[in-house]
């Protein structure tokens, strides 16, 4: 892939649930190296657009490619591959394993290590970079919510993914908590992975992002720095209604 060729590519992706369609015809690129933020109310769409990008559901129209090849209907397993990786918004580790044994689940679904022995000393220095090395040998059960996130975060950083898909990381979290966790994030765009964060939080929002895509019922809306997302007038009445649409109008033509 050349240096100015974008690392994701969407074209027109549509996806329905029978009569209902979650995701109309969504376009966008997304260059390599960058941080952007997936934002839109409820229902709108965000997780959706996760799960065909990674191939946990298949797109019922478009194309979707990565790195200049077609993934449009790729597995799980094959996205974990080729470097695409993803955190759920819902935090399920396997509660009986080990945190340890949590992280090198990822690397071995990833196929990035030939066997246990390697994946596990893999996993070692993924729980070191997320701060987790104390509870390396505990039960996942036995973390926090916070625990579990950075535990999230540690699978798919085992994965060694090129892209990095974030479903809403910080929810749940209290303010110091959500500070650990974009330092962290930060850390992990150091490493020069690309990372769209799906996020509800505005101080993640505004704090990490380059680049903000809103979808609304579906539909891409807005698409822009963080800065001129917050005063166009389609993102305030996606959020806040008419009303407030109408005022952002008036005090824009004052």
């Amino acid at each position: 892939m050349s240096a100015t060729a974008p690392i994701l590519e969407l074209d027109a992706v549509s996806k329905s649930f029978g009569g209902i369609e979650a995701l109309r015809r969504v376009s966008f690129t997304l260059q390599e190296g960058r941080i952007a933020a997936l934002i839109g109310p409820n229902g709108a769409g965000k997780t959706t657009l996760v799960n065909l990008i990674t191939g946990v559901q298949r797109a019922t129209g478009g194309h979707i490619s990565f790195r200049g090849q077609d993934v449009t209907r790729q597995r799980p397993h094959q996205a974990a591959r080729r470097g695409l990786a993803r955190t759920f918004q819902i935090v399920q580790p396997f509660p009986r394993m080990s945190v340890i044994e949590n992280v090198a689940a990822g690397a071995l679904f990833a196929g990035a290590h030939s066997g246990v022995a390697e994946a596990m000393a893999f996993a070692r220095e993924q729980l070191e970079f997320a701060g987790l090395s104390e509870f390396a040998d505990r039960p996942a059960s036995a973390l926090t919510l916070a625990g579990r996130k950075r535990l999230e975060l540690a699978k798919s950083l085992a994965m060694q993914p090129r892209l990095l898909l974030l479903d809403e990381v910080n929810s749940g979290l209290n303010s110091s908590e959500i500070d650990g966790a974009l330092a962290l994030i930060r850390k992990i765009a150091d490493r020069g992975i690309t990372i769209v964060v799906i996020e509800h939080v505005m101080k993640v929002i505004f704090s990490l992002a380059e680049r903000v895509l809103v979808l609304h019922h579906g539909e891409l809306i807005a698409d822009g720095a963080p800065d001129a997302i917050a005063g166009d007038v389609r993102v305030i009445e996606a959020y806040l209604g008419e009303k407030f649409a109408r005022r952002a109008r008036s005090v824009a033509n004052a």
